[in-house]
């Protein structure tokens, strides 16, 4: 009730240990707090917060228009209510290294159990877009240098997004890459990659885990589960995923809306009442109204 019951060092220690195991975490995004608790409750291993989303959320496109604080606010209401791990996307960090490391000590105070900070250039653009652009390699050492440098918590995940692949070649990002994981970080996350060969070769140069971004129309194939996990992925993210199935189901609704001019015909593809009462877990709220109120002095 409230929030998780899992303190957020311990759901930090949770990640680093699924990290470790050998084992793909599945982790989809959470398009708000409602879906994370739907993502626990379907067994998935952890929430992911899309800098994307928030941006489509707020009706902007992903072109670095957010503030930290918008970022980290919800993120923050959605690490509130799963106990899974939950990792944000920090986009460049919001600026330079001093504010990537700042950024850092904004998520932890959240509770967030990790972030990836990418090295394009700020602002940055949707990785699977075209004319991406990247800072140096020794600016982004520098990013990551600041974050590390800067946290508190060593349980919190610190993991470097190379979009270097689409820019300057695979071998040049797998170089990033490694020069990152030698600045600290813990994980590695290479954008837009094409297929399992360039999962291969990350894998094979790369000793940190590593994350698979299988997002919708974008320029990676879309693999499965067993396929990331064979080929020695981490983590997998689909950042995207629920809130385009949220938009497609809303956005078809209120053209049934508009054209009938009732929802009649749309209430058995609804989530119900008694459904999301369950979600928000109304049992424990009316319980807890009754401890407080039905006492006597």
């Amino acid at each position: 009730m409230l929030h998780a019951r899992t303190a957020p060092h311990e759901k930090r220690r949770a990640l680093r240990e699924a990290l470790s195991s050998g084992r793909l975490m599945r982790v989809p995004g959470a398009v708000n707090p409602l879906t994370a608790v739907l993502v626990q409750e379907l067994g998935f291993d952890g929430a992911y917060v899309s800098g994307a989303v928030v941006a489509a959320d707020l009706a902007l496109p992903d072109i670095g228009l957010t503030t930290l604080s918008e970022v980290a606010t919800r993120g923050g209401q959605i690490a509130r209510v799963t106990d899974l791990p939950t990792l944000i996307d920090a986009d460049t960090g919001f600026g330079e290294p001093m504010n990537a490391a700042r950024t850092v000590q904004a998520l932890e105070d959240a509770g967030l159990a990790g972030c990836h900070l990418e090295d394009q250039v700020n602002p940055k653009r949707c990785g699977h877009l075209d004319g991406k652009a990247v800072v140096g390699a020794d600016e982004m050492v520098r990013r990551i240098r600041a974050a590390v440098g800067a946290r508190r918590d060593d349980g919190f995940v610190i993991c470097a997004r190379t979009d270097a692949a689409a820019v300057e070649g695979l071998d040049a990002a797998i170089e990033r890459a490694r020069a990152y994981v030698d600045a600290g970080a813990d994980m590695v996350f290479p954008e837009a990659m094409r297929g399992p060969a360039d999962f291969e070769a990350f894998r094979a140069a790369v000793d940190v885990p590593l994350l698979a971004n299988m997002t919708e129309f974008g320029k990676s194939e879309l693999l499965t589960a067993e396929q990331l996990e064979s080929l020695g992925m981490n983590m997998v993210i689909y950042p995207v995923t629920t809130l385009r199935l949220a938009m497609g189901a809303v956005e078809e609704g209120l053209r049934t809306l508009r054209d009938e001019g009732t929802q009649a015909g749309l209430v058995d593809r609804m989530q119900t009442r008694k459904r999301l009462y369950e979600l928000l877990d109304y049992p424990a709220y009316n319980a807890f109204d009754g401890g407080v109120f039905d006492f006597t002095v």
